[in-house]
């Protein structure tokens, strides 16, 4: 399924193997490991499109579905289970849906989702009728042809979901190695550097800054010590944090933004990504003030600016305390294909073999 602008092979948590090296071993196989093009399989061959979503009926009452997210690393073999990703995450409730798990209504149905992987929760809203996901529709999203039909996802409860805190080193900004920079939580841990401070504009195209060696050796040595403070441990192996270098505006936003995912510069920006920069706004002393600074109030809308367009975030706080309440938005997804993947029968353990 596409989930926004990524792509991730949806599977049934009940057709897989429990939790494990056994089942990790049937998913790189599906998805083309060892080969890092993934030619042996139905991976897309880069970071955005190497992506797993398995999912299952919540036996949670608060909760419709569990959906744990796989980063897939096919230059390592591995799967990283520690970030969750918001893109994919718009791809779910259409799935479970469509899976019968959850009861299409009129008009739009609410899908309420645990994400596994950060124990936070989601309400996606769905555009339906006549008992089935509606795919078309008029929402255009940047990095994705055409329009679709809009899916809104509501987070009520992600403030440091990853970290345990919004601000998780206790300061709006830090000093790594000669360099200003916020790390933030809301949803996904993010260190946030002043393109300028890595001495360049922040406005290059995303192959240009892969080609930058010197600069991505620069973001990794701050994201490694960065994920030491943020209470992540040795992140060196790890998809997160991810690290977004901000600069001024070029056109309505709050900040145009290159982020890196981890060492890859993203052609645009995550979806939970860009909700940590929208809520360095909210406060003075971030990296991002001299940008933007939101006015106070219940509800703020906020705009990331990033290599392909624009991405839209509104953030709530509660009008009593002005303390962060949540965060909506707005993405497309579309389901690409239903099937089997065929796997080496040598990966499939015994106990499913037919």
């Amino acid at each position: 399924m596409r989930g926004g602008t990524s792509k991730a092979a949806f599977f049934d948590a009940a057709d897989l193997p429990p939790p494990g090296a056994a089942r990790d071993t049937l998913l790189l196989a599906a998805m083309g490991y060892p080969d890092t093009r993934q030619i042996d399989g139905i991976g897309g061959g880069t970071s955005l499109t190497t992506k797993l979503a398995i999912v299952s009926p919540s036996k949670d009452g608060d909760n419709d579905v569990d959906y744990l997210f796989g980063q897939v690393v096919p230059t390592e073999g591995r799967i990283d289970y520690a970030p969750t990703c918001g893109n994919i995450l718009s791809a779910v409730g259409p799935y479970a849906i469509e899976k019968g798990w959850v009861a299409a209504k009129a008009d739009e149905t609410p899908v309420r989702i645990f994400m596994v992987n950060t124990q936070a929760r989601c309400t996606a809203t769905v555009t339906t009728t006549d008992g089935a996901v509606v795919y078309a529709g008029n929402a255009r999203i940047s990095g994705v042809p055409g329009t679709a039909a809009p899916i809104f996802l509501h987070f009520a409860d992600i403030l440091g979901s990853s970290c345990g805190s919004l601000f998780p080193t206790g300061r709006r900004r830090d000093r790594i190695l000669d360099t200003d920079v916020t790390c933030i939580d809301h949803g996904m841990p993010v260190v946030l550097i002043r393109a300028s401070d890595c001495g360049i504009t922040g406005y290059e195209p995303p192959a240009k800054l892969d080609a930058n060696a010197a600069l991505k050796m620069q973001i990794e040595a701050i994201r490694v010590i960065a994920g030491e403070r943020m209470g992540l441990g040795d992140v060196t192996d790890k998809v997160v944090p991810k690290v977004t270098l901000v600069a001024p505006p070029r056109e309505d936003g709050m900040c145009c933004t290159r982020t890196f995912i981890p060492r890859k510069c993203h052609d645009a920006i995550g979806v939970l990504g860009a909700v940590s920069v929208a809520t360095s706004a909210l406060y003075p002393d971030t990296v991002t003030s001299p940008f933007c600074v939101a006015p106070s109030k219940p509800v703020t809308d906020l705009v990331i600016e990033h290599p392909t367009g624009d991405f839209g975030v509104r953030l709530f706080r509660n009008a009593a305390s002005g303390e962060l309440a949540g965060a909506a938005l707005m993405r497309t997804a579309r389901a690409l294909f239903h099937g089997q993947v065929l796997v080496p029968r040598n990966v499939v353990p015994e106990t499913m073999h037919r």
